[in-house]
């Protein structure tokens, strides 16, 4: 392309336009600063000076100067909310609501935070309410969550299968797992009275929202077993090895009790010797080293344990191999190999426990709704040591 002299005035033009624009912006920018109340300027420099209490001070005297800003509302309820200061959130919002001229979009989200606020003041009765109202808005899910949340506090399990139901027609993501066990607590509420028939129809229903529910086919077998149905509660805790075998050790002592009675011991000797040659687990090795140390003796049961630490070294099981050479050793070694033992015990102490995979909380006894960050199943349930074993 030629050139021509016209095209000496385009730069000059463009660089007039952009000088234009910058003035009409600045001129916007100084417009608006100007209409600022002083206080806005304080409460960022406080902020930018990390004086959050001095900030928020500044900035609720902003809102006291200038009520429309809307905006400044919200993030102030909400950082109240999150100090622990719900009396401030509460009285932010509620201020919010009961505006006259408040748009219908914003009012929706005063009352999620407002209902927010009830259930962090534990206000439950009214949080619920404000939630129910939400549920033809925008804040539908979010408040179908908080109802999840606010059921399971109250333990109203009935409730809580509802939402699970709604919230998979909202979302199209299935809560079957969250369902099961709210089944399996509405079951646990029913057997110390003694109401047995109505907790098998909660376990069952659990297994139909989730077919691999490990609990209650757990608490259906221990049902079958208070009835003396001993074959019945074996064949149902068997069925856990194709619901997720690495919860066979949970039941592998009941199993086993559940054989002696029906005069089956070694079938069930034989059944977990199977399970722990096809999923190695400290738990299952433990329940089948007293089975053969009564079966068959001292030297049979440390040969379970030799055998079984060659194959999957760990402390936990150089302690049963400690244990199970204490059995039968000579007085004069004696000492000499409990001194070890002892030990090796202390130092394995923290290894056999449960831990949270959500949250990383730990504890002796197995969970399957941790006390800490309230997961439902985070346990895994072999010991903190057994993650690396080998199948």
């Amino acid at each position: 392309m030629e050139f021509e002299p016209w095209m000496l005035l385009v730069f000059p033009l463009f660089f007039g336009m952009g000088w234009l624009a910058a003035r009409i912006d600045i001129k916007q920018l100084l417009s608006e600063s100007s209409a600022l109340p002083r206080s806005y300027f304080q409460g960022l420099n406080f902020l930018l000076n990390e004086q959050q209490d001095k900030a928020i001070e500044a900035f609720i005297e902003v809102v006291k100067v200038d009520p429309q800003t809307i905006e400044l509302h919200f993030a102030l309820g909400s950082l109240f909310r999150r100090r622990g200061e719900v009396d401030r959130a509460l009285r932010m919002h509620l201020n919010l609501v009961e505006r006259a001229d408040l748009e219908e979009d914003k009012r929706q989200q005063a009352l999620f935070e407002l209902a927010q606020d009830y259930l962090k003041a534990g206000i439950l009765d009214r949080a619920e309410a404000l939630f129910q109202d939400l549920q033809d808005t925008q804040y539908a899910k979010p408040s179908l969550d908080f109802l999840l949340e606010l059921y399971q506090k109250e333990k109203d399990w009935l409730k809580a299968i509802d939402v699970t139901q709604r919230l998979a027609a909202i979302s199209g993501q299935p809560h079957d797992k969250e369902a099961a066990f709210f089944y399996c607590e509405l079951a646990a509420a029913e057997l110390p009275h003694k109401r047995v028939d109505t907790a098998r129809t909660h376990l069952k229903q659990a297994l139909v929202r989730n077919p691999h529910a490990v609990r209650a086919s757990m608490m259906l077998g221990d049902i079958e077993y208070a009835a003396h149905n001993y074959a019945d509660a074996i064949e149902t805790w068997k069925r856990i090895e194709q619901q997720d075998a690495q919860y066979l050790p949970l039941v592998a002592e009941r199993l086993l009790e559940a054989c002696r009675q029906s005069d089956r011991t070694e079938a069930g000797i034989a059944a977990l010797q199977g399970y722990l040659a096809r999923y190695p687990s400290l738990d299952l090795m433990n329940v089948l080293f007293y089975a053969i140390l009564h079966r068959d003796g001292a030297e049979a049961a440390y040969k379970l344990v030799r055998d079984e630490l060659q194959r999957n070294p760990t402390l936990l099981g150089l302690d049963k191999l400690l244990e199970a050479r204490l059995l039968d050793i000579p007085d004069d070694r004696r000492a000499d190999v409990e001194m070890v033992k002892n030990l090796v015990h202390q130092r394995t102490r923290p290894l056999a426990m449960y831990r949270c995979t959500n949250c990383g909380f730990k504890a002796r006894q197995f969970y399957w709704h941790c006390p800490a960050c309230h997961g439902w199943e985070t346990y895994s349930p072999r010991r903190s040591e057994e993650n690396g074993l080998t199948v």
